[in-house]
């Protein structure tokens, strides 16, 4: 560049720089107050970031078991806190009214009426029906957009050998329980390791002693059952190394499925966190009815038990948010936690003892809104504003699109799945679901519709499938399910009627009429 032919050159050259400090530091004033007005989205979008994402699913976790969702019995400061700096979504549903659908659901984008796995069938000795080859996973979409993918505690979609093991199913590591029996215990004597390219490997918890051998009913399931001998409680071994996973990708992107096997009976927890919930002499803050016979492990407090397995995981979750700050990629993280269906009625306690599902019916195993609403709350610094809440209507079958917009990825065609991004994240119009479909095969069958602020549960179905009447509820008025309206509206039925033939496409395993 020529220079400019002056004789005074050094007092141009400082009123140059002069000029030229001004014009940057009022661009910056610019282009910070430009920032500051533009969405957090628009400017992710433009920084074209794939954020990490966490998925947090606890186990039988009721709509009203948080603090911000009404609980007043329970403590859950952390999920509190990720709530007051996040989103609310007060009508988001899950897959299904029991755990492996609702994951199925979840893994697949396709609901209840269609995607492979409907109930728990169990497959002997450990595990459950498993996903097919070939199933197009959230997991392995983000694989091929280059995230680790690690999941984290109970899977229940396959069995050792099986086309379901988490590896064949787009994770990069998997540690935790396959068969889900196996994690109504908290003490057990082993754990898998599952790894992409390597064998299944089992991990020893040195020191579990359990009584697995006839007459315990869970004889079958090898290293599970009422634990003689508490040395590594589950919950918490899993959770190590899921920070541990963070850790070593804290670089990312990352994708961390952590579906945890609390609050889900057995009523265990460790000592430190019951003793928030007994008095000074070691008794329970609630009057309680001892559980000691059946399936599950025997606890003499079962509410106690119950509300501390809910802040011991508050705790866990609160550990994870720190972490991330910790490693300062909180801002490019999102977490994302709910349950798997509502709570349950299990080993001593029911979701009625504490206010568990809120002003809801019905709880785990119901397609009653206490069966499949569940507390949902994501969290991602700078990107979701702060005390957000959100009606918006929306199911596990979303999260499918929703990650895959994130990370640009284009999800598999004909899911059921709607993306939730302008929901999150404040931008743009968000599409609607003409309808949300369950059905459950146990039971005697069930299918339930929700249409706008329309409710359609049928029971029974598979007694008479053409004539078993619909029970009809208006939601915006009767969020408890209590009045049925649907002899005052037959017009509804009718299109009730026509949803669930639309959304049902038959499936031998799980079979619903056939």
């Amino acid at each position: 560049m020529n220079q400019p032919k002056q004789k005074n050159l050094p007092v141009l050259r400082q009123q140059y720089k002069n000029l030229f400090a001004c014009l940057f530091v009022y661009a910056i004033i610019i282009l910070s107050f430009q920032a500051g007005c533009e969405p957090a989205a628009e400017r992710i979008s433009q920084e074209h970031v794939k954020p990490n994402i966490i998925y947090i699913i606890a186990d039988d976790l009721g709509y009203g078991d948080l603090g911000s969702f009404g609980q007043q019995h329970i403590q859950t400061p952390n999920l509190d806190r990720m709530a007051a700096e996040g989103i609310r979504f007060t009508q988001h549903y899950s897959g299904s009214t029991v755990c492996a659908p609702a994951r199925s659901v979840l893994l697949t984008g396709f609901h209840s009426g269609r995607t492979q796995i409907r109930g728990n069938r169990e497959q002997l000795p450990i595990g459950q029906y498993p996903l097919m080859f070939g199933t197009v996973t959230i997991s392995n979409l983000l694989q091929q957009k280059g995230y680790a993918t690690g999941g984290f505690g109970k899977w229940g979609l396959g069995y050792p050998g099986s086309s379901g093991v988490p590896s064949l199913q787009g994770f990069d590591e998997f540690f935790g329980f396959l068969g889900q029996r196996r994690a109504h215990f908290f003490y057990p004597e082993f754990l898998f390791h599952d790894v992409k390219g390597e064998e299944l490997k089992i991990v020893y918890l040195e020191g579990n002693v359990v009584d697995d051998t006839p007459p315990s009913p869970s004889f079958t399931r090898p290293g599970s059952g009422r634990p003689i001998e508490r040395v590594h409680y589950s919950a918490d071994v899993i959770h190590k190394e899921a920070v541990r996973f963070i850790e070593e990708n804290r670089d990312g992107p990352f994708f961390l499925f952590y579906p945890t096997q609390i609050p889900h009976a057995s009523l265990t927890v460790p000592d430190e966190s019951l003793a928030l919930y007994l008095d000074e002499d070691g008794n329970s803050i609630f009057e309680e009815d001892p559980h000691n016979f059946g399936h599950y492990t025997e606890q003499p407090m079962p509410k106690a038990a119950y509300a501390a397995m809910v802040t011991h995981l508050d705790m866990q979750v609160g550990e994870i948010l720190d972490k991330l700050v910790e490693l300062g990629i909180d801002g490019n993280t999102l977490v994302i936690f709910t349950s798997d269906n509502g709570s349950h009625s299990e080993g001593g306690y029911h979701y009625s003892m504490l206010d568990s599902n809120g002003p809801l019916r019905g709880g785990k195993r119901d397609l009653y809104e206490g069966g499949i609403r569940v507390p949902t709350i994501a969290w991602w610094p700078g990107a979701i504003n702060p005390g957000t809440v959100s009606d918006h209507i929306s199911g596990f079958q979303d999260m499918m699109p929703t990650f895959a917009e994130l990370a640009g990825a284009v999800p598999p065609p004909g899911i059921d799945g709607i993306t939730m991004v302008p929901s999150l994240l404040g931008t743009g119009d968000q599409k609607q679901h003409e309808y949300l479909y369950w059905e459950f095969h146990e039971q005697g069958g069930k299918q339930a519709v929700r249409w706008g602020d329309w409710k359609g549960v049928r029971l029974n179905v598979r007694v008479n499938q053409d004539n078993t009447p619909i029970e009809l509820y208006n939601l915006s008025e009767d969020i408890g399910e209590e009045n049925n309206v649907a002899d005052n509206h037959p017009e509804i039925l009718e299109r009730m009627v026509e949803y669930m033939k639309e959304a049902h496409i038959p499936n031998k395993v799980f079979p619903l009429f056939e």
